[in-house]
């Protein structure tokens, strides 16, 4: 049985993670941190956790925790994953991996000098629904792919746009950047599941100046197969839109990364609809992968060194846009 510490019980941990952490054979969640000592120990009353802690050096010290789920924003995934693994523990981190991929790289050299496993939550590696994407490509259903198209639109949310205090999904210095990185992640990060590394990889951001993030990013990209690959990200758009296309030269698979509509597979012989719904704890799957590559008995397909590919591409698209917002914070001011 691995007994699990969770730094961090925030919104993410309620459903999606702390539960799956919990209900995986071989996995039990005995503790939890929070700076904010009321919230750890109201988490831990309310999802029936035996300890909790107000600082997250007692908890990676707690000779009763094994392994460390670190569930903070990204600018501590760094310092609180290498102190875990320091520690002699696996740690493992929701996404994206870290700030950068400096930080990314950072986590790397202390999991191989420690020799401590290193996992990230990008899930979707693990869901059902796109293991179903990865069947029809293995069995050849639209032929040879030769094409990718991503497109992720969202309207305005003012919950963001406050000047005063924007939230931290929209503040680079927390975020590595803004819903680009939150949400543009996971689908880079299965792309990189589904063909490989991402290569060739050009792009630029831009931001319409109602948070410090980028708001719309368009990209270039392509795969060791040949597969050529372009994506839109809009966040100040006229309506929701959700869609990854791979074209290929016998037909197309359509799919979302977020909403839950059905796997499109289009021939010429007619078009296939396959639903499969996500499970409620959301990252349950991929938490199975890690307990059981932690017992032996298996292989986690979400690693450190795949979640730093997708943060070095991040970075690739995001460079611009960051260098002019450096240069802009550091102009004087005009009198």
């Amino acid at each position: 049985m691995t007994a699990w510490g969770t730094i961090g019980c925030g919104d993410v941990t309620e459903v999606k993670s702390g539960p799956a952490l919990q209900q995986a054979r071989g996995s039990s969640l005995v503790a939890v941190m929070r700076r904010d000592g009321g919230r750890a120990q109201d988490y831990a009353r309310r999802h029936g956790v035996p300890r909790w802690y107000d600082d997250a050096d007692a908890l990676i010290g707690d000779p009763g925790v094994e392994a460390v789920y670190v569930a903070t924003p990204p600018s501590t995934h760094a310092r609180y994953a290498i102190a875990v693994m320091r520690a002699g523990k696996p740690a493992y981190v929701e996404k994206p991996m870290a700030l950068d991929a400096a930080e990314c790289e950072a986590m790397l050299e202390v999991s191989r000098e420690t020799g401590m496993p290193l996992f990230v939550a990008y899930y979707r590696r693990a869901l059902p629904r796109f293991a179903k994407v990865r069947e029809l490509l293995a069995a050849d259903a639209i032929g040879r792919p030769r094409q990718v198209r991503v497109c992720l639109t969202r309207t305005p949310d003012p919950r963001l746009a406050d000047p005063a205090a924007p939230p931290w999904r929209v503040r680079p210095d927390i975020a590595g950047g803004g819903l680009f990185v939150d949400l543009g992640s996971h689908t880079l990060d299965l792309l990189d599941h589904l063909f490989g590394p991402l290569l060739g990889v050009s792009g630029e951001a831009s931001s319409a100046g109602l948070y410090p993030a980028e708001d719309t990013v368009s990209m270039r990209f392509g795969f060791a197969t040949g597969v050529e690959g372009q994506g839109e990200w809009c966040f100040r758009g006229q309506a929701r839109r959700d869609c990854v296309e791979i074209l290929g030269d016998a037909g197309t698979l359509r799919f979302a990364t977020f909403d839950e509509v059905p796997v499109e597979l289009e021939r010429a012989d007619g078009t296939q609809r396959f639903s499969i719904a996500n499970p409620r704890h959301i990252q349950l799957p991929l938490v199975e992968t890690l307990v059981a590559q932690l017992r032996g008995e298996g292989v986690c397909p979400s690693t450190g060194e795949s979640a730093a590919r997708t943060t070095r591409v991040i970075d690739t698209v995001l460079a611009g846009f960051r260098e002019t917002a450096a240069q802009r914070a550091t102009r004087p001011a005009l009198r």
